[in-house]
């Protein structure tokens, strides 16, 4: 199962306050600059590119760090130092000095973090799953409005503690679940 990446934001943001969506997306267009970001959320501030470029060849090989050949981690390489890195650079979200061949994220990689949920292709998307929630306790609320037995005999307080403890909990799990797939 492949993890698809998701956009959830809503709200634009203006070149004066950072990064545009644009820009956003040029970045997390590819998957080596997803990984970079990845790797560096992983390992901490500062990272040198031939780690790195070590790091991704193994994953795009599905190899273990030892096994990567020469070639294949100087394509990495060469791809990262050429293309990669410069991009993400120009959009603030890495400081890369080629020269010592060191990366960190920036402050303006934050931005990045909300395109960056993952999901696995069988599960739903969380707003789907408060859809289906609401129209539930929509239905729950509507049957013991009209007076349908056994729903008619509960009161509306038993009701409003049950509903509000459904999202509530709902929400803790939302919330644990997506920190446990954040990329990085």
């Amino acid at each position: 199962m492949t993890p698809q990446l998701i956009g959830g934001a809503e709200s634009t943001t203006g070149e004066a306050d950072g990064a545009s969506r644009d820009e956003v997306f040029t970045a997390l267009s590819n998957r080596r600059r997803r990984n970079v970001i990845t790797y560096l959320k992983q390992h901490g501030d500062d990272a040198r590119v031939r780690d790195i470029a070590e790091q991704l060849a193994a994953w795009e090989n599905d190899l273990e760090i030892p096994e990567v050949t020469y070639k294949q981690r100087k394509r990495v390489y060469t791809a990262l130092h050429q293309s990669h890195l410069p991009k993400l650079a120009d959009g603030g979200f890495i400081d890369y000095e080629p020269d010592r061949g060191i990366v960190s994220l920036t402050e303006e990689s934050r931005q990045l973090e909300v395109y960056l949920e993952v999901v696995s292709g069988n599960e739903i998307l969380w707003g789907e799953y408060y859809v289906g929630l609401a129209v539930v306790c929509g239905l729950l609320g509507g049957a013991a409005w009209i007076g349908t037995a056994p729903f008619a005999s509960v009161s509306g307080y038993a009701y409003a503690v049950l509903f509000a403890g459904l999202f509530g909990v709902s929400g803790l799990v939302h919330r644990a679940s997506t920190r446990r797939n954040r990329v990085g």
